[in-house]
């Protein structure tokens, strides 16, 4: 997509098959083939909604700092990050668990380091309605506004999140939540266009103009500081997107690593890896933001498989400018 415009520029699905079988004849071999590979390449993936993972971190950011609950210098009362946490022991034997210790304990850092058990306290004290209603305004249980259908996004599998648990699990992109990654994209633009979610099209424009799909879905300033977190998501060595980095272009991005599972004791799941990342320079020639998801990454690297393979389409689409 570009993030000034909305134009998406590619949906890519794969594996895929080629379409001039249906036109020009198929085997009932082929046929076969097709329906009972176990990749599924007859998913249409673009058009269908998974978990976020945290990908969906900086919209529980942003609705955060919309409401009031979230500072950037939040910190839930601790001075250091733990890697296990239940708000108490009516949680029984659930806790939110995360993979980095880190200090200080702000809003910037678990954007960086990617820690759930903040974005889990976050949704706690945005509450239930407040965080529901912040993704209402953010297009949730609605139509996407584009040419080609594609599934909405919903917070719950019924009419409200139900519980302090799926409410924690939601605050970084777990739970009952599932997103259309078009409408991610969509949401991304809100923090390079300080506020306004832009329409996505698809149909070429000769002279491309932003179109609002969500005006003033937050503050400026608010946008602001999440993208320069973004920022930090990349430019960092701690960031679990800096092997997107590079020294030509600045890119602000998030990864995430969505679990698939039955249940929290479910040991065969799977893992959904994410990576949104776009071009910050509002100057820039050929802007470009960029929603990946890769199916089956758990035993690959996670997220670093999505980072790797978004770095490349980084690459051939932005050439590295040659020293000179």
């Amino acid at each position: 997509m570009n993030p000034r415009t909305g134009e998406v520029l590619a949906l890519v699905n794969t594996p895929s098959y080629d379409n001039n079988d249906f036109i020009l004849g198929m085997s009932q071999e082929k046929w076969t083939a097709l329906n009972e590979d176990e990749r599924n390449p007859m998913l249409n993936r673009f058009r269908q909604r998974f978990a976020p993972g945290s990908s969906f971190k900086p919209i529980t950011g942003i609705i955060g700092l919309s409401t009031g609950a979230v500072g950037p210098q939040e910190n839930f009362g601790e001075d250091a990050a733990g890697l296990s946490w239940q708000k108490d022991g009516s949680w029984g034997r659930y806790y939110v668990t995360t993979l980095h210790g880190y200090s200080p304990v702000n809003l910037e850092n678990a954007l960086i380091y990617s820690d759930n058990i903040y974005f889990a306290k976050a949704a706690l004290k945005i509450g239930g309605e407040d965080f529901m209603k912040g993704l209402e305004t953010l297009g949730f249980n609605q139509e996407v506004p584009f040419e080609i259908s594609v599934a909405k996004a919903q917070y719950s599998n019924t009419e409200t999140i139900g519980t302090e648990i799926q409410l924690a699990d939601s605050g970084y992109g777990q739970g009952q939540v599932l997103i259309n990654p078009v409408h991610l994209a969509s949401l991304y633009t809100m923090f390079h266009n300080r506020g306004t979610v832009l329409k996505p099209y698809l149909l070429y424009k000769e002279n491309p103009a932003p179109e609002a799909w969500i005006e003033n879905a937050c503050k400026p300033e608010n946008a602001e500081i999440i993208e320069n977190d973004l920022v930090k998501v990349v430019s960092s060595e701690h960031g679990t997107g800096h092997k997107a980095m590079r020294d030509d272009v600045v890119l602000a991005g998030k990864t995430g690593t969505a679990e698939i599972k039955a249940s929290k004791d479910d040991a065969t799941g799977t893992e959904l890896g994410w990576f949104a990342v776009y071009t910050k320079d509002l100057n820039l020639e050929n802007p470009l933001l960029m929603v990946s998801m890769v199916e089956d990454v758990k035993n690959d690297g996670g997220s670093k498989v999505v980072v790797e393979k978004s770095k490349e389409v980084f690459e051939q689409y932005i050439p590295k400018k040659s020293a000179e």
